[in-house]
C-alpha cells in the first residue's frame, strides 16, 4: 500500500518515539514545555507574530488576520491583493497560521507518549485547512513559498502520525496525499524566479526537494527531487558569499536561508544521496558566520529584517538564539570546532537528531572578518561588537537589508548595551516599515536628514537605491585591541558631497569601545549620530560630555567630544526583537549643524581607569 511504503522511507529528522526520561535528562524542562505547548495547540490557542495568545477558531479561520480582523475572500489566488498597503492588515498572519508550525508541539508530544489526542488534533486541523483552501483559490496559495513550507511541515506530520489510529482512515489518507502532491505541483508551476533570486525562490526549491524525496520514484517524485536540489546547488553560491554570509544582509534571514539549504541536504544524506563538496563547504561557512554573530548570552544582533521565519522549528529556545544552527551544521559535517559553546537549551538539536552530544567548544574570544559579506565581529569572552560594512542587501536591491552601513551593535563586559532597532512590521504599517529600516533607526551617522541609501518610493518596501558603497580601509585584531576603519559613499551624492568614515577600536582587556567619525566635505550640514540602547538599559541624563548607563547590575559611562561642537539629547526610540512586536527604548542623539567636524565617543565600564581612557578617546577628535 502506498501509505505504508511512504512511511518506511527515510526523513530529514528523527520522528520516532522518544523516551521521556532520556529527553528530560538531555534537555531539562523540555517535556513540560512540549506538553504545555501541545495543550495550547489542542485548544487552538496560538501566538501569531506578536498577536499574543489568541483562539483561532473551530474550525480555524484560515483567511483571517487575527490581529486586525481582516478576512481575505476565497478567490483565485493570483487575483487576491494580499499586500493591501492602504489597510493595516498583514497577510503574514494567515500565512503563518497556514504553515501549521504551531501544531509541531502536538507532534513532539505524540513522540513522547503516543497519546492519540495529538494525532486527532492535527488530522482535524489539516482537514479543516483542506476544506477552507481549495487548490489555488485563497490567499494561502498566493505565493509558492507558502505552499513549499507547508510541504515541509506536512511531510513531518506524516512521518510522526503515519501509523497512528487517528490517521488510519483510508479516505483521509487519500486526501492528505492528494493535497500534498498538489502542493508540489503548484510550487513547480509557480516558481518565484527572478533575475536576482532570494529566500522565496530558495524556499520553493526546498519544498520541491522535500516533496521529491518524500514521494521517491512515485509520480513526479524523482523529477521534483532532482529539480529542487539542482536549483539549490545553483543558488547557494549566488546567494551566499564565499565566507558564508547570506546576501540579504540579515541575521534572521541568514538563519532561514541556512535552514533552507541545510535541511534538504540532511534529507538527502538520510536517503543515501550525495551532498556535493561545494555544498558542504558553503554550509560550513554559513555555520561559521552564525557561530561568530551569536553573542555570549546566545542572543543575535538585530541586523536587517526579521520575520521569525523558520523551516521546521522544533526547539524551545528564544527566537533570537541561533546557536543551534551552528551546532547542527558542525554535527552534520563533522566539524566540532565550528560551533560556539552550546546553549543551555539544546532541544532543537535533540528533536532533529535524537541526541545532544557535547561538541568541542572553542574559546569565545576570536574576532573575525567576513569581508565578502561585509561583516566584522570584534569579540572576547565578554564582549561582542557587530559591525556592518557591507553593501545594500540582495545584490544592490535592498531586499531585507536596512540603511545600516557602518552601524554597530555592542555587548561590553557581558552586558548588551547598543542595539539596532529591528524590523517590527512589513505591509501592515508601511510608515513604520520605512522608519525601522531607515538610517535614523541604526547606529550610523545621518547627513542632512537624508537616507544613506535612498528609498525608491515609500510603497516599495523592499527596494533601496545602492548609494552607500562601503570601503574597508583597515582591519586588525590582536591580543589587546581590534581596529576597523571604513567609509561609505552614501552622501557623496549630495549637492555638497560628504564622505563618512568611521574607526572603531575595541580595548579587549578593558572591555571598552572607542569610535571616531570623520566627515570629509565642504559647506554647512546637519549631522546626526544616534546611539540606540538596548531596552532595559537605564540611561542617565546627557550632561556636558557624558551619560551614565546601568544594566544588569553593571555601570558604564559614555563620553563624546568635542562637547562644545556637538549637542546631545536623550530621546525615545523603539526596538523590535521579533516580528510584530516593539518595545520602548532610549537613544542618545549627538547632533551638529554647521561646518563639518569630527566626532569621537567611547563606552566603558565605570571606574577611574575608564575615565582616563575616555579622556584619551575624546582627544582623538581634537587631534584631527
Amino acid at each position: 500500500m502506498l501509505w505504508d511504503e511512504l512511511a518506511q522511507r527515510p526523513y530529514a529528522a528523527e520522528t520516532g518515539p522518544v523516551d521521556r526520561a532520556r529527553c528530560e535528562a538531555l534537555c531539562p524542562g523540555e517535556t513540560a514545555r512540549v506538553v504545555r505547548d501541545a495543550a495550547r495547540a489542542i485548544e487552538r490557542r496560538v501566538d501569531l507574530l506578536g498577536s499574543e495568545e489568541i483562539f483561532v477558531g473551530r474550525p480555524v479561520e484560515w483567511l483571517r488576520d487575527h490581529k486586525t480582523g481582516r478576512t481575505w475572500p476565497q478567490a483565485y489566488a493570483p487575483r487576491v491583493d494580499y499586500a493591501e498597503l492602504d489597510r493595516d492588515s498583514d497577510v503574514k498572519l494567515p500565512w503563518e497560521l497556514s504553515r501549521l508550525q504551531w501544531l509541531i508541539p502536538a507532534g513532539l508530544a505524540y513522540r513522547l507518549d503516543g497519546d492519540e489526542r495529538y494525532a486527532l488534533t492535527v488530522r482535524e486541523v489539516i482537514e479543516e485547512w483542506i476544506a477552507a483552501n481549495p487548490f489555488a483559490r485563497t490567499v494561502n496559495w498566493a505565493i509558492a513559498m507558502e505552499a513549499a513550507l507547508r510541504i515541509v511541515s506536512w511531510t513531518w506530520f506524516f512521518h510522526i502520525f503515519a501509523r497512528s489510529a487517528a490517521w488510519s482512515d483510508a479516505a483521509f489518507r487519500r486526501r492528505f496525499l492528494d493535497v500534498l502532491y498538489a502542493h508540489a505541483d503548484f510550487v513547480e508551476r509557480h516558481l518565484e524566479r527572478s533575475d536576482v533570486n532570494g529566500n522565496h525562490f530558495t524556499a520553493d526549491a526546498t519544498g520541491l526537494a522535500f516533496a521529491g524525496l518524500f514521494f521517491g520514484n512515485r509520480g513526479r517524485g524523482r523529477r521534483w527531487s532532482t529539480l529542487g536540489w539542482s536549483l539549490l546547488r545553483a543558488e547557494l553560491p549566488r546567494q551566499v558569499t564565499t565566507d558564508g554570509v547570506d546576501f540579504e544582509c540579515s541575521t534572521a534571514y541568514h538563519r532561514l536561508v541556512t535552514e533552507l539549504f541545510l535541511f534538504p541536504a540532511l534529507y538527502r544524506w538520510r536517503a543515501g544521496l550525495t551532498i556535493e563538496a561545494d555544498v558542504r563547504e558553503r554550509l560550513l561557512r554559513m555555520g561559521e558566520f552564525a557561530a561568530a554573530y551569536s553573542r555570549p548570552d546566545g542572543t543575535t544582533p538585530l541586523w536587517g529584517d526579521a520575520d521569525d521565519g523558520r523551516v521546521l522549528p522544533l526547539g524551545g529556545q528564544d527566537v533570537n538564539d541561533h546557536r543551534y544552527l551552528a551546532e547542527l551544521v558542525a554535527m552534520a559535517f563533522d566539524a566540532p570546532g565550528l560551533a560556539p559553546p552550546p546553549a543551555a537549551d539544546r532541544s532543537e538539536i535533540f528533536w532533529l537528531v535524537g541526541d545532544v552530544p557535547a561538541p568541542e567548544a572553542p574559546p569565545g574570544n576570536v574576532s573575525k572578518a567576513f569581508a565578502k559579506g561585509g561583516v566584522y565581529i570584534m569579540r572576547t569572552e565578554l564582549d561582542h561588537v557587530f559591525i556592518d560594512c557591507g553593501p545594500v542587501g540582495t545584490a544592490g536591491r535592498g531586499g531585507h537589508g536596512h540603511n545600516d552601513c557602518l552601524a554597530f551593535e555592542a555587548v561590553l563586559e557581558g552586558v548588551p548595551l547598543v542595539t539596532d532597532s529591528g524590523t517590527f512590521a512589513y505591509t501592515s504599517a508601511p510608515r513604520w516599515r520605512n522608519a525601522f529600516r531607515g538610517t535614523a533607526a541604526h547606529n550610523t551617522p545621518m547627513i542632512d536628514d537624508e537616507e544613506l541609501n535612498r528609498f525608491v518610493h515609500p510603497d516599495y518596501l523592499w527596494l533601496l537605491i545602492n548609494d552607500a558603497v562601503p570601503r574597508v580601509v583597515r582591519w586588525s585584531t590582536g591580543a589587546d585591541r581590534d581596529t576597523l576603519e571604513a567609509r561609505h559613499s552614501g552622501y557623496e551624492r549630495l549637492p555638497a558631497p560628504v564622505t563618512v568614515s568611521r574607526t572603531l577600536v575595541l580595548d579587549r582587556t578593558g572591555h571598552r569601545l572607542a569610535i571616531r567619525d570623520r566627515f570629509a566635505g565642504h559647506g554647512e550640514h546637519h549631522v546626526s549620530d544616534p546611539i540606540h540602547f538596548t531596552p532595559g538599559v537605564d540611561v542617565g541624563p546627557a550632561e556636558a560630555d557624558r551619560c551614565d548607563l546601568r544594566s544588569e547590575g553593571h555601570a558604564f559611562v559614555i563620553r563624546w567630544g568635542p562637547a562644545d561642537l556637538w549637542s546631545a539629547e536623550i530621546v525615545d526610540s523603539w526596538v523590535s526583537r521579533s516580528y510584530g512586536t516593539r518595545a520602548p527604548g532610549r537613544c542618545l542623539r549627538l547632533t551638529r549643524h554647521g561646518p563639518l567636524r569630527d566626532l569621537a565617543f567611547g563606552i566603558a565600564p565605570a571606574g577611574r581607569d575608564s575615565e582616563t581612557w575616555l579622556s584619551d578617546v575624546l582627544e582623538m577628535s581634537d587631534r584631527t
